[in-house]
């Protein structure tokens, strides 16, 4: 069956926020975060690096996954994350996010919302 949602988290430069989501478009959802397109958590503290994901068989499931994550101690996310990615790097890399895509979200955006240029 194929997996149609993420769970994923989002860090800041020096590891120290962790921003928990959910999408069904992880790369995309990247993009988002990195081009800083919603003005909140991820945008406030700077969580642009991809340090850990889950692929999940469904949206409801993922939501509900989330909702657990959220409430894990940070000691247990740290646990999570560090069991496929021991040195916190950004994974969206290898997943295949270049910056013209970024920019082409940025761009898209930009459009929508009738911003000039």
């Amino acid at each position: 069956m194929a997996k149609d949602a993420f769970v994923y988290f989002m860090a800041n430069a020096h590891n120290t926020t962790l921003y928990v989501g959910v999408t069904n478009d992880l790369l995309r959802r990247v993009a988002e975060h990195k081009a800083h397109i919603n003005k909140g958590f991820t945008d406030k503290y700077n969580c642009e690096k991809l340090v850990y994901y889950e692929e999940i068989e469904s949206f409801g499931a993922a939501i509900e996954r989330e909702k657990k994550l959220k409430k894990w101690k940070r000691e247990w996310k740290n646990c999570l994350v560090e069991s496929i990615n021991p040195k916190w790097i950004d994974l969206s890399v290898s997943l295949g996010l270049t910056q013209d895509y970024i920019d082409s979200i940025k761009e898209y955006y930009r459009q929508e919302r009738g911003d000039s240029a």
